[in-house]
């Protein structure tokens, strides 16, 4: 079980440097997984999970930037890449990853802005995520705070 988390974890750090390079050069979906497939951490990561990851942030962009923006105190346009990589990412778990609990996917966006945002990145990509749980993922909230 703990194997599979660090998979996905690391599918998701994977993920992130997709989506920065896909930021910076407008890479294809196939183009990014090559790049990802080249990492040397690549056969420890969940490849099933990387991909559709992936798939699913990218055809999905423009329906998550319109949800987080709601949510942002600046354009999306005006957000560092390695920002909108982990909130795209958090984004598409809380609205598609149902299997994953609303809890976790906030912490492992967290967890990656620790690793490789700004100094303070992670507070805001807590605080974005938690309003955008509370629209997406209304019910299971509710649900979690009664005794």
């Amino acid at each position: 079980m703990s194997k599979k988390r660090g998979n996905r974890r690391l599918s998701r750090e994977l993920a992130l440097r997709a989506l920065y390079q896909w930021r910076l050069t407008g890479d294809d979906l196939a183009r990014l997984l090559v790049q990802a497939e080249a990492a040397d951490e690549y056969p420890e990561a969940n490849a099933g999970f990387l991909k559709s990851l992936l798939e699913g942030v990218l055809a999905e962009a423009a329906a998550l930037n319109q949800s987080l923006s709601q949510h942002l105190d600046r354009p999306v346009e005006q957000l560092s890449p390695i920002e909108h990589g982990i909130l795209l990412i958090g984004a598409y778990e809380l609205s598609h990853s149902l299997d994953v609990p609303y809890k976790v996917a906030i912490n492992e966006a967290v967890n990656l802005a620790k690793a490789y945002g700004g100094t303070d990145g992670h507070k805001y990509v807590n605080g974005v995520l938690d309003k955008l749980a509370r629209d997406v993922r209304r019910v299971e909230i509710e649900a979690a705070a009664k005794p």
